[in-house]
């Protein structure tokens, strides 16, 4: 399964070593392919930066292992009936391009109403929900 990252996760992935990092640990031992694009990874970076620098160098050893893709202007893919701010757009249109199974994401505010919904082939998934699909 392929599984895209938002950047709240490689944030808090690569901010502490807690439940988060061990739930991506998890999911690629289990064989599932992390995914992630240019535009996510610089999210994270930049707020890593602002808040927790010393998590920069957990996040480049995260960037081995995951797949990243391209960064691409693709709302094109997204229907217009997804209701999402302008900078929280690219996350899903990156997901559905890049052919991935899951989205998974922690931002409840802009995302949460789509939680456990499938989008143009993504199910959008919170990483309790992620951990419950792929380890229950």
């Amino acid at each position: 399964m392929r599984i895209f990252l938002d950047a709240n996760i490689l944030f808090s992935a690569a901010r502490s070593d807690g439940a988060v990092r061990q739930l991506l640990a998890l999911t690629e031992t289990a064989g599932h392919e992390l995914w992630a694009d240019a535009y996510v990874f610089e999210e994270a970076r930049r707020n890593l930066s602002a808040k927790t620098p010393d998590g920069i160098s957990v996040l480049n050893a995260m960037a081995t292992r995951i797949k990243i893709g391209s960064m691409s202007n693709s709302n094109a893919l997204l229907p217009d009936t997804v209701n999402l701010p302008e900078k929280d757009r690219p996350v899903l249109a990156a997901a559905i391009l890049h052919h991935c199974d899951i989205l998974v994401t922690g931002d409840r505010t802009h995302f949460g109403a789509l939680y456990g919904k499938t989008i143009q082939g993504v199910t959008v998934l919170s990483p309790a929900m992620l951990a419950e699909s792929v380890f229950a």
